[in-house]
């Protein structure tokens, strides 16, 4: 029985040392960041009315959306939040450092940091 119950305290010492508060490094986002950042991604990949600039190029929604996500891989050791992807996946150009766009139809551009942090603001809005 020692030896059972030795092993039984090894695991769930195991265990509680694995526990982490959300944010430590190695931990991944949880699930309802992981949510709001493919909300945020499938709203660029649904923009009908205007194009993604990265590098001067404008891109597609889907184009775009395939990029976002590509660069949210990449870092996703860096990403524990929605904040954290728009800050550091999609806000710029780690090539070039220029900031991605939003261009409407009309030639109207926003930053792709504003826009993203808006919809953000959509999603975590409280329902009423």
């Amino acid at each position: 029985m020692k030896t059972t119950f030795s092993a039984w305290l090894l695991i769930l010492l195991f265990t509680i040392l694995s526990w982490t508060p959300a944010g430590w490094a190695g931990e991944a986002a949880a699930p309802a960041e992981k949510a709001k950042i493919e909300s945020l991604i499938l709203r660029m990949q649904t923009m009908t009315d205007a194009s993604f600039v990265r590098n001067g190029k404008e891109y597609d929604a889907k184009t775009a959306a395939r990029f976002l996500r590509g660069k949210w891989e990449a870092n996703s050791d860096e990403i524990r939040t929605a904040a954290d992807f728009i800050d550091k996946a999609a806000t710029k150009s780690s090539t070039s450092g220029k900031p991605y766009m939003i261009k409407t139809k009309a030639g109207v551009e926003t930053s792709a940091a504003d826009f993203l942090k808006a919809e953000l603001k959509k999603i975590e809005k409280p329902a009423t």
